[in-house]
Parts: structure tokens; C-alpha cells; sequence
């Protein structure tokens, strides 16, 4: 076991279609981005697979265009990694993993991490989108495994005005499958819809940090609201009760792409780590 001197952390941003995966992580025998990346890793180090730890995890089916991970490998494997080339490792370490890794993801940038960095808790805010197609008759069946056709269309202004009774800090408990031990204050710092061509409404959300289905729980509750179906206070009304609320529909996983994980400047990625390990606790 190396000790932690002689480990590299490394900053790896990638994209994947979360089509054909189980999600980033799930129990051993089925097909996770974390566990097909951290194989490819491990063959291009030569070592047992590294651990990943993710910017933001996802579930089975949603997408990824702008993940950040993290983890450690061996200083003298990420030395050897150019072999007899002029590349440097992270350059080699790109290149090698293209050649492994499966169509469906995609590694953005390999690179040093900067000293305190933690793809988990350095992160500022996440962003996301989701992606609604308004009217069956123009859906795009190309588009089918990254888009949620409507069966009914909905009122982009309406949408809107129900979503920004939600922005700001909150005990998002009614909005999030509850997790023993783990909080459910968040900071929502935007939710807004918008029509973009082919019928297409796209939602964008971000916040600090969001709890399990709160992202797809958000939108299935502003849908209602934009078929007409609920009222415009209808999502604050849930938000302050503070329990779950049977009339919310989870949308479906395939709508939802994580967009972005922000990140503070590399001299404040420590700090910021241990403020929200510091919250977390």
C-alpha cells in the first residue's frame, strides 16, 4: 500500500450518454460509469482499479455532459504513464483512456489536481438541465433517449413564475428521497425554463448541492403547473409542508443532463473543501 506522500491526486472531466449505465454507482454486477472508468484507469496504471469520487453523482439513465471526478494514483505509475514518448501524463493518460474506454463516455481533460482539491466538496454549485418536448407530433425520435415527450404541452411563463417561488435557501425534504443522517437544506440558486427550437422546452437548475431525485422531483412538480393542472403556488405550498407529496410526478431519468460542476479558483479549492465538509458534519 502506497503511502499518501507517493500518491498523485488527479482531475479528470468527462461527459457520458447515461443510457446504457446503472447509473455512477451502484451495488457490483451492474454496468456504472464509476466502475467502467476507474477499469479503464486501472489497466492504463497497471494497478488494482483507483477509487473515483464524482463532483455529482448520477442516476441510471441521466446524463452527463460536464462531470468532475477525482482520485489517487500512484506517483511513479503516473510518471510511467508516457512510456518511451515525449507526451506528458496527463497528455498519455487522455490519449490512453480514449482507446479503452467505451463510445458512450468520453473523457474531457486529464490533469494535476491542485493541493486541497475535492471533486466532491470543492465544488461552488452544479448545474443541470432538463429537456421537455412539448407537443408528441414534433418530438424528435432521435432524440428520444435525452428528451421527455409531453403528453400534454405546457406554458413556458407559467412554469417559470412557479419555479422562482422555489429559488433561494430551503429544507427541500418534500422535493428528496430521505437519506438516514443526511440533510436536505440546499440553496437553489436558479430554476427557469425556456422554448428552444423544435418545440423543445429546456429547464435550467442549479444549486449549491442537490439530495437524491430532488433535481427530477423539482421539475415534476412545475409540469402541473404549466399544463394548467395545479396552481401557481402549488410548488411552494409542497416545499413548506415538508413531506413528499403523492401529486409529484419523479420525471423520467433520461430528461436530465448534468451540465456543470463550478469550482472555486485552485488556490481556494482547499478552503472551500473544508467549509462544506465543515457544513456537512
Amino acid at each position: 500500500m502506497s503511502d499518501s506522500s507517493d500518491l498523485v491526486r488527479v482531475r479528470m472531466d468527462l461527459a457520458y450518454d447515461g443510457t446504457g449505465f446503472s447509473g455512477w454507482a451502484t451495488p457490483p454486477g451492474r454496468r456504472t460509469v464509476q466502475q467502467t472508468v476507474e477499469q479503464a484507469w486501472g489497466l492504463i496504471l497497471r494497478t488494482p482499479p483507483p477509487v473515483l469520487t464524482v463532483g455529482g453523482r448520477t442516476d441510471a439513465g441521466v446524463h452527463a455532459r460536464g462531470s468532475v471526478a477525482h482520485l489517487d494514483v500512484p506517483a511513479d505509475g503516473w510518471v510511467a504513464l508516457p512510456g518511451l514518448s515525449s507526451r506528458q501524463p496527463h497528455e498519455a493518460a487522455l490519449r490512453r483512456l480514449a482507446g479503452i474506454l467505451p463510445d458512450d463516455i468520453v473523457v474531457r481533460s486529464v490533469r494535476v489536481a491542485p493541493g486541497g482539491f475535492d471533486a466532491r466538496f470543492s465544488a461552488l454549485r452544479r448545474r443541470y438541465s432538463y429537456r421537455l418536448a412539448n407537443h408528441p407530433e414534433r418530438a424528435d425520435p432521435i432524440r428520444r433517449h435525452d428528451t421527455v415527450t409531453l403528453k400534454q404541452p405546457v406554458d413556458v411563463a407559467r412554469m417559470n413564475q412557479a419555479a422562482g417561488t422555489l429559488l433561494g435557501l430551503h429544507d427541500f425534504a418534500a422535493f428528496c428521497r430521505r437519506r438516514q443522517g443526511a440533510s436536505t437544506t440546499r440553496t437553489l440558486l436558479r430554476f427557469d425554463f425556456s422554448q428552444a427550437p423544435g418545440g423543445v422546452v429546456v429547464g435550467a437548475i442549479e444549486a449549491d448541492a442537490f439530495c437524491h431525485s430532488m433535481v427530477r422531483s423539482l421539475i415534476g412538480a412545475v409540469v402541473p403547473v404549466g399544463q394548467g393542472r395545479r396552481d401557481l403556488d402549488w410548488p411552494q405550498e409542497i416545499l413548506r409542508a415538508g413531506t413528499r407529496d403523492s401529486g409529484v410526478t419523479v420525471m423520467p431519468a433520461r430528461g436530465l443532463c448534468l451540465e456543470e460542476i463550478l469550482y472555486p479558483p485552485d488556490a481556494g479549492v482547499a478552503a472551500r473543501a473544508e467549509q462544506t465538509r465543515a457544513r456537512r458534519d
